[in-house]
C-alpha cells in the first residue's frame, strides 16, 4: 500500500513536471486577464526573452484590477490608516530605509476609499512612489508622504495621514537593471490600457521584439521531491522496525540462554546423549508452544533437528545452530557441542555446569542493569513530581505572605 502511494504521487508530480515545463517552453500570446472589480491587483512573474537573444529575463508585472466605479459604500479610515504603512511598502521592509519603488495605492482593496498623495520632494520620488533614481543619495533623503484619504460615497468625508521615509539608492547588477528598465516599460504601456478587461503584452521592449513564456510553476518538482522524501522517510523505518525486531530476538534468546544450558546439562547428567537431550527440549518446547509462545532460540533448535533428520552432520548442525543465532554465548554453545563430538563426551556435563553457572550470573547481571536503566527512566516524571510538589507548597505560602 505505501509503495502505491509513492508510485503514485511520484508518476503525478511528474506528469504535472513535464506539463509545466512544457508549458514554459512555449511562447505564450502575451493575454493577462485582470481582476473584476473589487478584487484587488495581482502579480504574476514572465520569462521574457527578446529577439536575438538567448537570455531570458524574469520580469515581475503588477496587473491592476478594472477600475472602480463611484458606487461604493462607507467605511471607517481609521482602519485604512492602520494598513496604510503595509500597503505603500511595496517590496522595502521599513520606511526607514527605502531602497525599492513604493506602492502608493490610489485605493485600498474591498475598502470604498480613494487616496491622493501629496509629496515634498518630487524629485526623489513621483506620486506612483517610483524612485528617481538619478536623484538619490548614498547618505539618504528625507521625502515627506501626505495622503488625502476620501469616502468614495461622500466626498466631503476626508481624513490625513502623514509619514516621513528615508530613500537610499539600490546598487542593480546587469540582470537586475535590464529587468527593471522592462518591467519600468511594460508598467507605463499598462497603465494607459487599465480601462480594458484585457490587455496584451507590448511585441517590442527596449528597442527590440520580445518573446514572453510563463515562469515555470514547481508544484511537480514538489509532488516528485516529496514522493522521494516519503520513500526514503518509510524505508528508514522498515530499517529501524527490522532493527527493533532484531533487538527484542537478541534479548529474549539471551534471556532463554540459561534455561536451555541448565536443561541440557540435567538431561546429559541424567545419562542422556547430546542428540536425544538437545531432541527432548526441542520437542517439551514444541507441546508447550501455545502457553509459552514463539521463543526464537527453541525455534533454532527444532530447525537444528529438522537438520540433522535430513542428513546433516550432527557436529555441523549444532555450528550451524550458534551462527544463525548470531550471539556470542550461542556461538560458544555450539561450538562447545561440536569439539565435544569429535573428542568425546568425556567432562561434557562438567563444562555444561560452570557454562549454566556462567550463564545465570550474566542474566543476573543483565537484569541488574535493566533496572538501573529504567531507574534512569524514571528521573523525568519524578523531577516533574517534584516541581509540582514544590509549587503546590512554595504559591500558597507565597500568597498567604502577600496577604
Amino acid at each position: 500500500m505505501k509503495a502505491v502511494a509513492v508510485g503514485g504521487l511520484l508518476i503525478l508530480g511528474m506528469a504535472l513536471l513535464a506539463v509545466d515545463y512544457i508549458d514554459a517552453s512555449r511562447a505564450a500570446d502575451g493575454v493577462i486577464a485582470r481582476n473584476g472589480q473589487g478584487k484587488g491587483n495581482k502579480k504574476e512573474e514572465w520569462e521574457v526573452k527578446l529577439q536575438g537573444e538567448n537570455e531570458r529575463n524574469v520580469v515581475e508585472i503588477n496587473i491592476a484590477e478594472q477600475q472602480y466605479s463611484k458606487k461604493e459604500s462607507r467605511e471607517l479610515f481609521d482602519r485604512v490608516i492602520r494598513q496604510m504603512e503595509q500597503l505603500i511598502l511595496g517590496e522595502n521592509e521599513s520606511l526607514d530605509r527605502i531602497e525599492k519603488n513604493m506602492k502608493l495605492v490610489t485605493e485600498v482593496p474591498d475598502e470604498p476609499v480613494e487616496i491622493f498623495w501629496e509629496l515634498d520632494r518630487y524629485d526623489v520620488m513621483n506620486i506612483r512612489g517610483e524612485l528617481q533614481k538619478e536623484y538619490l543619495e548614498e547618505g539618504g533623503t528625507l521625502v515627506g508622504l501626505h495622503a488625502i484619504l476620501t469616502y468614495s460615497g461622500d466626498r466631503e468625508e476626508q481624513a490625513l495621514y502623514e509619514c516621513t521615509v528615508c530613500v537610499y539608492p539600490r546598487t542593480l547588477d546587469g540582470s537586475e537593471k535590464r529587468s527593471s528598465q522592462m518591467k519600468e516599460e511594460i508598467q507605463q504601456k499598462e497603465e494607459k490600457s487599465r480601462t480594458q478587461k484585457e490587455w496584451k503584452l507590448p511585441e517590442q521592449l527596449l528597442g527590440k521584439k520580445a518573446f514572453y513564456y510563463k515562469k515555470m510553476d514547481n508544484r511537480g518538482l514538489i509532488l516528485v521531491i516529496m514522493a522521494v522524501l516519503m520513500g526514503i522517510l518509510w524505508y528508514a523505518l522498515e530499517i529501524q522496525k527490522q532493527g527493533k525486531e532484531q533487538e527484542k530476538r537478541k534479548q529474549q534468546m539471551l534471556l532463554d540462554y540459561p534455561e536451555i544450558v541448565s536443561k541440557m546439562t540435567l538431561f546429559i547428567g541424567a545419562g542422556m546423549t547430546v542428540k536425544r537431550a538437545w531432541k527432548k527440549i526441542a520437542e517439551d518446547y514444541g507441546s508447550q508452544k501455545e502457553i509459552w509462545g514463539e521463543r526464537y532460540a527453541y525455534e533454532e533448535m527444532k530447525r537444528t533437528c529438522y537438520e540433522m533428520e535430513s542428513g546433516i552432520a550432527e557436529a555441523e548442525s549444532y555450528e550451524n545452530f550458534g551462527r544463525r543465532c548470531d550471539i556470542h554465548a550461542f556461538i560458544r554453545f555450539g561450538a562447545l557441542l561440536s569439539q565435544n563430538l569429535r573428542k568425546g563426551t568425556k567432562g561434557l556435563t562438567d563444562l555444561f555446569k560452570m557454562e549454566s553457572l556462567q550463564a545465570f550470573e550474566e542474566r543476573k547481571a543483565r537484569a541488574k542493569r535493566l533496572g538501573e536503566e529504567a531507574g534512569t527512566k524514571l528521573l523525568l516524571p519524578m523531577f516533574l513530581m517534584l516541581a509540582i510538589v514544590l509549587v503546590i507548597v512554595i504559591v500558597p505560602a507565597f500568597l498567604s505572605v502577600q496577604m
